[in-house]
């Protein structure tokens, strides 16, 4: 084989193995998020579970939570809420069903190593209201048990 073909044979093996690359990984990017929510709420500490609401029965929270999730959290969570590509469904039964103190302890500490960032700066009653939020969106349709 002269040096020239090689060269060719080399460019489009080259050109072949990068288009295998670019479809795995836009293949794997289609993939659903995986919802890692329920494993870092559960490692909440118990002192931390056992915190009350202090805003549960608040209206003036709850609406104060809804804009604080379009300001900080649609973003990545959605709009509704429901989830994407990028972070998990507030509505899975693993969040809806948790004490509202453990869900306060993962918007406190955020999960760094998934992308969410650490609301730890926002004022404690700002954190409560977002619970108290996601807390009122209720489980998904198809996660009801």
């Amino acid at each position: 084989m002269r040096t020239r073909d090689r060269v060719r044979s080399g460019s489009w093996m080259a050109l072949l193995g990068l288009s295998a690359l670019l479809l795995m990984v836009s293949v794997g990017q289609a993939r659903p998020r995986k919802d890692f929510t329920g494993n870092e709420i559960a490692r909440a500490p118990e002192k931390w579970k056992a915190r009350a609401n202090p805003l549960e029965h608040d209206p003036d929270a709850l609406a104060a939570g809804k804009k604080l999730f379009g300001l900080h959290c649609a973003e990545c969570h959605g709009e509704t809420a429901e989830g994407t590509r990028r972070a998990p469904t507030m509505r899975s039964s693993d969040v809806q069903e948790a004490a509202p103190g453990a869900i306060f302890w993962v918007l406190t500490n955020g999960i760094v190593w998934h992308g969410m960032p650490v609301w730890s700066k926002l004022p404690e009653p700002q954190r409560w209201q977002l619970v108290t939020y996601v807390k009122s969106l209720g489980l998904k349709s198809n996660d009801v048990h």
